[in-house]
């Protein structure tokens, strides 16, 4: 269970965060979510598509990883084997909170780094310290403050994304069938997906205000990030191989 709680210098002087990758650690991952800045680093690796939060109903961009719960193909014993690791997976266990002050006599907040004290990756003898003898922040915990900082303009800019491809009833649930070389067979199911053929027949005046808005590369992105789909088939595979051998 989660235990978030506001970061600081003198409560968590000697805290460290553990950065191996591990299932030990939450990196079992199938899937993460991403944002639009993140597509053209994102798209050499994994292949994007988007879901539905069955809370909100609200859709969310992500990178697929595996065919079924628990399974990250880029995961084993020497770590993650990937040159991009998604922001939604570097931040953590840290996350951004508000906190509340008044200025003038005027009530007002602020973002403020929170972090998760019951993680498996907070510890106190291993790990990158987050503070400096003297109180100040390290390096690290700098590149963390980023990666949320990016993270919360990144959730904006993707809810405006994927509010305009909804605006031109662009996105479409599909099912991928893999059927694996030892004749088992998965199926995605509840994902969605740029709708090709909406596209192709969309007014000049929509493909421009895509293109204006950043919207159409990132739309390509998408689509030729789909070619990574044969690459964790061919994982998965050999990883099926090397377990039978």
């Amino acid at each position: 269970m989660a235990n978030h709680v506001q970061l600081n210098n003198i409560e968590h002087k000697d805290l460290k965060v553990i950065t191996q990758r591990s299932p030990e650690y939450g990196d079992d991952l199938w899937y993460a979510l991403i944002v639009p800045q993140e597509f053209r680093a994102v798209q050499s690796c994994y292949p994007i598509f988007f879901q539905k939060d069955p809370t909100t109903a609200k859709f969310f961009a992500l990178s697929l990883f595996g065919f079924q719960q628990g399974e990250n193909l880029f995961l084993d014993n020497t770590g993650w084997n990937a040159d991009y690791i998604p922001l939604s997976v570097l931040r953590q266990p840290f996350l951004i909170g508000k906190q509340n002050f008044t200025e003038d006599g005027q009530e007002q907040s602020r973002r403020v780094i929170h972090i998760d004290m019951d993680s498996n990756r907070v510890s106190t003898t291993t790990g990158e310290p987050l503070f400096k003898e003297f109180g100040g922040n390290t390096a690290y915990l700098d590149r963390v403050a980023g990666v949320l900082e990016t993270l919360h303009k990144g959730l904006l800019e993707s809810e405006q994304f994927i509010n305009m491809l909804l605006a031109q009833d662009l996105l479409e649930p599909f099912t991928l069938s893999v059927t694996l070389n030892d004749g088992s067979a998965h199926q995605l199911i509840g994902f969605y997906t740029i709708n090709e053929e909406k596209l192709k027949t969309l007014s000049d005046e929509a493909i421009i205000k895509l293109y204006r808005g950043g919207y159409l590369e990132a739309i390509y992105m998408i689509l030729g990030s789909h070619a990574r789909v044969s690459f964790l088939i061919e994982q998965k595979n050999r990883l099926i191989q090397a377990r039978n051998a």
